[in-house]
């Protein structure tokens, strides 16, 4: 198979599965299912890109199975968690302010906000593809330091959902900001991580010693994802939601810990 022919038929794959999503909401579903069906779609999209026969890409065989394992396992981390989420709350505030915005529009507004986010899946199965076909035989040290950062972005990105999850349970907390544990370092450690992990496949598909072009080409997925998760779908108007709930708590907060690179805002840091 051509690599263009993968790609074609995977773009066509994740288009008609974000629309299943759709169907799903707009006959009533709670809309955390649109996250959550688009996690598995990227780490299936991660097996096929890695381990799918590509005629001139071949890679290393070690490599490919390495790096589609590892797919699966941030997939499925992050896809059972939001299923999880989904099933014991209730909708998710980014969305519903969405409907709020959109109006009586919002079921088509919808369908072509889910069509991007199909694309942004395929570009970030071309990240995977990079990584996986790497044509450095063996692997090397390069290898594991990117798998090293991804394992570390998955455990960093569960703990954090846990230690707000832990905060969320307890009845004491209501109407509080988390700033336990990872979140005393971030306000989105979760988002930290996520990024974190599309740098490993970065550092795997550059490769040891740099010298496959194509490998570079994959620092296109940690730019992408810190873009979307800082500047559009992510933090704005996840706290746009915090600033409307928490008020001034989350505004204090917000003075103290920075956004998104874990450590304190010193300059804002009260005494």
């Amino acid at each position: 198979m051509a690599p263009a022919a993968l790609f074609l038929l995977l773009a066509v794959a994740l288009s008609l599965a974000m629309t299943g999503a759709w169907l799903a909401v707009v006959r009533g579903a709670s809309s955390g299912w649109v996250d959550a069906t688009w996690s598995f779609l990227v780490g299936a999209a991660g097996i096929a890109v890695a381990l799918a026969p590509v005629a001139g890409w071949e890679g290393d065989f070690q490599r490919r199975l390495v790096v589609a394992l590892i797919a699966v396992l941030w997939s499925c981390r992050l896809g059972f968690h939001i299923v999880l989420r989904t099933l014991h709350g209730g909708e998710d505030p980014r969305y519903a302010r969405l409907k709020e915005e959109w109006g009586s529009g919002w079921k088509s507004r919808l369908w072509f906000f889910l069509q991007i986010q199909a694309a942004a899946a395929l570009m970030l199965a071309a990240t995977i593809f990079l990584a996986a076909r790497n044509p450095t035989p063996g692997l090397q040290w390069s290898d594991i330091a990117g798998i090293a950062i991804l394992v570390a972005a998955v455990i960093g990105e569960g703990l954090a959902d846990a230690q707000l999850a832990r905060f969320r349970g307890d009845p004491a907390n209501r109407g509080k900001v988390c700033d336990a544990g990872l979140w005393g370092l971030s306000r989105h450690p979760n988002y930290f991580f996520q990024w974190l992990g599309w740098t490993g496949y970065a550092v795997i598909a550059i490769g040891p010693a740099g010298t496959w072009p194509w490998g570079w080409a994959a620092l296109a997925g940690p730019a992408f994802m810190y873009w979307l998760l800082v500047h559009v779908s992510g933090i704005p108007p996840l706290e746009a939601h915090m600033l409307r709930s928490r008020g001034v708590a989350f505004a204090a907060y917000a003075k103290r810990v920075n956004a998104f690179w874990p450590g304190f805002n010193t300059k804002e840091r009260p005494t």
